[in-house]
């Protein structure tokens, strides 16, 4: 089976991508990066998540704190039940574009030419990485910005199977391949004990995929 790095921050998009990418035929390698976010408790997630998957998990650490500029990474507070409009404060900064960049340094360690990532224009926040547009933007600029591509030992396709399904359906796709959605974590803003507002952006998606699928929701809320 053919390598192929994938995305994966253990949550219900990223761990469908991965399913996804093994029903494609691949060997999945999952990237994980620990940036500086407030819901670190993901990477919890992604470690069960893999383990259980069997797909080696490789976890690199930076600080996009520094930059700041999110809720995420920084102090602002995590917008709840909808409020506002536009891009949300939970947006980080060139956060898809410097994940990429990680996974295709990764892909061309393992000579892997395909890369996987979990991003929808469906059922999402409006963040701008997100959308086709950067993930053709971003597979032009892998093959003129590695060695593999310019010798010609390459050619990098960057794949977004979720791209154009709404979360439902997400959902459904995952349940058919076995996703453990139980052991995924998606909430922006945790509480102590690990479990789920139900009130973030992230969390009334989820929670509103499992209903129009009609799939049960395993998510553990906190009672605040």
């Amino acid at each position: 089976m053919r390598p192929a790095v994938v995305l994966f921050s253990g949550g219900l998009d990223s761990t469908t991508c991965l399913a996804v990418a093994r029903e494609d035929g691949f060997a999945p390698h999952a990237l994980a990066v620990r940036y500086g976010q407030r819901h670190a408790r993901e990477l919890d997630a992604a470690e069960r998540v893999a383990r259980m998957l069997g797909a080696p998990l490789k976890i690199v650490s930076l600080d996009l704190r520094a930059v700041g500029g999110s809720a995420l990474t920084g102090d602002l507070e995590v917008p709840k039940d909808g409020v506002g409009g536009g891009i949300p404060v939970t947006y980080v900064p060139a956060r898809n574009t410097v994940l990429l960049g990680l996974a295709l340094g990764y892909a061309e360690t393992l000579d892997a030419q395909d890369l996987y990532i979990g991003v929808n224009a469906i059922d999402y926040s409006g963040y701008p990485d997100c959308r086709p547009a950067f993930v053709e933007a971003f597979e032009k600029l892998a093959n003129v910005a590695t060695a593999a591509a310019v010798e010609g030992r390459a050619r990098y396709r960057v794949h977004a199977p979720l791209l154009q399904l709404s979360k439902a359906q997400i959902i459904e796709l995952g349940t058919r391949l076995g996703v453990p959605y139980a052991m995924t974590h998606s909430c922006y803003d945790p509480d102590p004990q690990g479990r789920a507002c139900g009130r973030c952006d992230s969390c009334r998606l989820r929670a509103q995929g499992f209903r129009e699928a009609g799939v049960p929701d395993p998510t553990v809320y906190s009672p605040r």
